[in-house]
């Protein structure tokens, strides 16, 4: 059997031997040639027929929509000299690339609009020292600024006291005094002067401070206006008073 399988092995061998010797020389591996770029496509512009002039098409005949009017934009400078208008410092605020104009403190000049003096609960009117009672709920006292009294943009100001006990200290303090100038009441908390006279609607103020979207100088939480921001102030000048004086309390 192994005699027979040897025999066998070396026939193949010689068939082999004979088959490559026939064929010639080896096979060498074909060499691969880069075809050339597709030609490319030239698209002659149409010639103008001469005898088919330019014919306007008639206008649609579909029914036009229903557009809201456009809106007129406010005529309101960004600034009045070095201040700042409320409509501009909105606007600079919400631009990325003008937000950047206030890293520092700056100064702006508005009417106060709103206040929330005279919504004051009692529960929080008392004298400074004296802790509100329980579930008794107040709001940071503040008021509100825009160019004029029918102008869309407004800032919320802060800053300028801390609780309304601050400002009942500051009405005593007006009270007591019987000749101007009247020296401001200085609240101890947040190292700032109340405002005097105390902010009431129809003055025209002067603010200076810091103009971002968050106040975060309360102990109690955080108050934030994404659109038009809040004014955190350190000092208030009166430029016009009101005609009726602020009112604390209901």
């Amino acid at each position: 059997m192994l005699r027979s399988f040897h025999a066998q092995v070396g026939v193949a061998l010689v068939v082999a031997v004979s088959f490559a010797s026939a064929c010639g020389t080896p096979v060498k591996p074909a060499v691969l040639v880069a075809s050339a770029p597709p030609a490319t496509t030239v698209v002659k512009p149409e010639v103008c027929d001469e005898g088919d002039p330019y014919r306007p098409r008639a206008a649609p005949t579909a029914p036009q929509p229903n557009l809201p009017p456009v809106p007129e934009l406010p005529d309101v400078p960004v600034k009045i000299g070095a201040d700042y208008t409320v409509a501009g410092a909105v606007r600079r605020l919400q631009s990325r690339y003008h937000a950047a104009d206030f890293a520092n403190d700056v100064t702006l000049v508005g009417v106060i609009v709103a206040t929330n003096l005279a919504s004051a609960p009692a529960c929080a009117i008392h004298r400074v020292g004296k802790r509100d009672p329980e579930r008794c709920m107040s709001e940071i006292p503040s008021f509100t600024i825009a160019d004029d009294a029918q102008a869309a943009a407004r800032i919320r100001v802060l800053g300028w006291a801390s609780n309304f006990a601050t400002v009942f200290e500051a009405i005593t303090l007006a009270q007591s005094v019987t000749s101007a100038p009247i020296r401001p009441y200085r609240d101890e908390r947040w190292a700032v002067d109340v405002p005097t006279p105390l902010p009431a609607v129809g003055a025209k103020v002067r603010v200076h401070g810091r103009y971002g979207l968050t106040f975060t100088k309360s102990s109690t939480g955080m108050v934030a206006d994404p659109e038009s921001g809040v004014f955190t102030v350190t000092s208030v000048d009166t430029i016009v008073p009101a005609t009726t004086p602020a009112k604390l309390g209901r």
